[in-house]
């Protein structure tokens, strides 16, 4: 096990890593996108992005685009490189506003964690629609982990964190547990080639109807390439 720093809340920190990573001269055949901030109080990263979007959503897309390339030439037909994205059950609920992406008009902790949470849904489905059009060994699910007792919840209101405490023994995932579904989608043979799946206890299921909105997956992967400054290369595709 080898560690490299990447801060996913600065696009500074990502283009560094991904440099220190390329020098490795490494195959790259699994990307878990696990990083995650909820229910922070109004904050910018350093980038000038609301928190929850920039460090959940967009430093997570441009890290993936950026080692896109090295994960097509790892994967083969017989063992495709895989990328999985932890989203969340909360995108269920979760809205989208294009016009107001950094939730500016109006803050909300609880909608600004949903969206960020709708958009890696949104994004895992365009990605896994330009893998196949190009005919790339590389596969993209997402996957809810389910309610994990992890420390994402310390912006919770006291109330909420006591209950927790006492509760968390029964009703809540250990962080193992948690992992199991990520685990599953990475190395599973089952898995092996399937693509564009929302996957909740290792199994495949529905994720929310508007995240099959194919017109709105286009629409938020073209500005989020605005947004990181990257070329929309899949603006030439369907």
């Amino acid at each position: 096990v080898e560690f490299l720093y990447c801060d996913l809340a600065s696009m500074k920190s990502i283009r560094q890593f991904v440099q220190r990573f390329r020098e490795k001269n490494c195959p790259l055949h699994v990307l878990v996108n696990n990083a995650g901030v909820m229910l922070v109080p109004e904050k910018k990263t350093e980038d000038g992005f609301e928190e929850h979007f920039g460090l959940n959503y967009l430093g997570h897309f441009l890290l993936t685009n950026l080692l896109l390339d090295k994960l097509k030439q790892s994967g083969t037909h017989s063992h495709n490189a895989r990328i999985v994205t932890v989203s969340s059950a909360t995108h269920y609920v979760g809205k989208l506003h294009l016009n107001d992406l950094q939730s500016r008009c109006s803050y909300s902790p609880h909608g600004a964690y949903a969206q960020s949470k709708l958009a890696l849904v949104l994004f895992t489905y365009r990605l896994q629609h330009l893998l196949t059009t190009n005919g790339s060994h590389v596969t993209a699910n997402v996957v809810d982990p389910g309610v994990v007792n992890t420390e994402l919840y310390k912006h919770v209101f006291w109330v909420v964190k006591v209950v927790k405490w006492m509760t968390a023994w029964l009703f809540f995932k250990t962080p193992e547990e948690g992992a199991s579904t990520s685990i599953y989608a990475a190395v599973s043979p089952e898995m092996e080639g399937a693509g564009g799946c929302y996957l909740y206890n290792e199994e495949r299921t529905k994720s929310a109807d508007v995240a099959y909105d194919e017109e709105l997956q286009r629409r938020l992967w073209t500005e989020s390439c605005k947004m990181v400054g990257i070329s929309d290369e899949a603006s030439r595709l369907p």
